[in-house]
């Protein structure tokens, strides 16, 4: 499954330095994924999993995805329905873990400060631009390596890869 590279959702705002074991408590982390995204970030916003439409974009400050890097956090934001993560900036693994699981991540510093709770934004991953579409202002973002990009419209890691038949001798 191909992603689409322009993502257009309403905005959910989130602060600094939210670690992977908050994204998914360590107690919600058992069940399905099905099960997991229904408590994604519930403990800095209790609405966020129950009214999380599917498209719309997580915006968050530094040190998105900090400390323990379990990659089943950017797996249970997808589940979650989050067409694109807009972070001032992701930790290393998090950030590689996004595009392996097929999670649409920018970082765009200053980003908190140009979008509000509930805006509508359009991210546009290969322009690596974000334009908030309530106040019309474009924010640019870091750009992407080329190949994240190429891994992100297949879909992910295992999609992107070659499959075991072309190994096969």
């Amino acid at each position: 499954m191909r992603h689409q590279k322009e993502i257009r959702g309403k905005v959910w705002k989130f602060g600094d330095n939210i670690p992977t074991d908050q994204i998914v408590r360590v107690d919600r982390a058992l069940g399905s994924m099905e099960e997991m995204a229904k408590h994604v970030l519930e403990n800095y916003n209790p609405d966020f999993p129950k009214k999380v439409q599917k498209g719309d974009v997580l915006v968050a400050g530094i040190h998105f995805g900090q400390s323990s890097g379990r990659a089943v956090a950017p797996k249970a934001i997808k589940a979650a329905g989050v067409g694109a993560v807009v972070v001032e900036y992701a930790s290393r693994l998090f950030y590689r873990n996004a595009f392996e699981v097929g999670l649409p991540l920018m970082e765009c510093p200053g980003i908190t400060r140009h979008v509000s709770e509930g805006d509508t934004v359009s991210v546009d991953m290969a322009a690596g631009e974000v334009r908030n579409e309530t106040t019309g202002e474009v924010i640019k973002a870091r750009p992407i390596d080329p190949f994240l990009i190429e891994m992100l419209e297949a879909g992910g890691l295992i999609a992107f890869g070659p499959s075991i038949d072309q190994w096969k001798g």
